[in-house]
């Protein structure tokens, strides 16, 4: 499905064609902290209306992932990386998407926290 998101104060905005029938919560210390809720989709599938000069990056432990957050409020709302297979994909925060019921979701457990 087709939704539009973007970071707390509006700075960034984006439209992504992504499936959230199994959107994840990860534990490894990142993602624990920020409790985000995470659903990817392929590079092509996102795109970023505005904000690519308020986003700063945030790159730790193996540093495949970029992170990236709004200068001005902090939120990150997606991330860049790639699929195990070299696919380039998005990793979208599912609670910066409009209009999204996170209370009828049903997430899955991802042990990043032994990776």
């Amino acid at each position: 499905m087709q939704y539009a998101g973007g970071c707390h104060c509006g700075n960034v905005r984006f439209e992504v064609d992504v499936d959230l029938s199994s959107p994840i919560t990860c534990n490894c210390s990142y993602c624990r902290q920020r409790g985000s809720i995470l659903a990817f989709t392929p590079a092509e599938s996102f795109t970023l209306e505005k904000g690519e000069e308020s986003l700063t990056e945030y790159r730790f432990n193996t540093k495949q992932i970029e992170h990236l957050f709004c200068s001005s409020c902090g939120m990150e709302s997606f991330a860049r990386g790639a699929m195990p297979d070299g696919t380039a994909m998005v990793a979208v925060n599912v609670r910066c998407l409009d209009d999204v019921d996170l209370d009828a979701l049903e997430t899955q457990q991802f042990d990043g926290r032994s990776r």
